[in-house]
């Protein structure tokens, strides 16, 4: 059984202001609360034994990452399959401007949570098809280690009901807090 430790990056700006990021390379990095809740995290994680440290390549996760990495002399391994989902057309827009552009789409999503894509994006069942596998090869490479995953909302939720039983449909009731470490059996 590995132990996975599961952090969502660190707040940026588009958090605060409602603007969905999922995979833009527009998205912003961490903002000073995202750069001090790295450095609280580091200092709360210290002591722990990581075998490994694994990140998603997107930037955000990456700054999150770091300051760990460095503190505890481990490299981070970047794995893409870890990335935040695909929100296409909704990627950079404010919730608001998406509600009233996009009526539809967002009230098909809240029918239909796991199944529903944002235009030209993904799924959360996209999105768990490649993470879970993402995890358990990691797991293979990591068994009855600690190791500490830093990646993004979805993603980590898509974990967190997959390794509880939660039905995957409720997926985005269980999107975790920025910077805030929660502890996952892996089997």
């Amino acid at each position: 059984m590995t132990m996975f430790w599961i952090v969502r990056h660190g707040q940026t700006d588009w958090n605060l202001l409602g603007r969905w990021q999922g995979q833009s390379p527009d998205a912003p990095g961490l903002n000073a609360t995202g750069l001090t809740q790295a450095l609280a995290l580091r200092d709360a994680l210290k002591d722990v034994k990581f075998a490994a440290i694994y990140s998603s390549d997107l930037f955000r996760s990456l700054q999150t990452a770091q300051p760990i990495a460095e503190t505890l002399g481990l490299t981070i391994t970047l794995e893409p399959r870890l990335r935040e989902i695909n929100l296409g057309a909704w990627e950079g827009m404010l919730a608001d401007d998406i509600q009233a552009l996009y009526p539809r789409e967002l009230e098909e999503r809240r029918r239909n949570p796991f199944h529903t894509r944002a235009p030209d994006g993904e799924s959360p069942r996209d999105v768990a098809e490649r993470v879970l596998p993402a995890v358990d090869e990691i797991a293979g490479r990591h068994p009855y280690d600690d190791v500490l995953l830093v990646s993004h909302g979805l993603s980590l939720a898509i974990l967190l009901c997959h390794a509880r039983g939660i039905p995957l449909e409720q997926v985005y009731d269980h999107i975790p807090e920025n910077a805030k470490p929660q502890r996952l059996e892996w089997v």
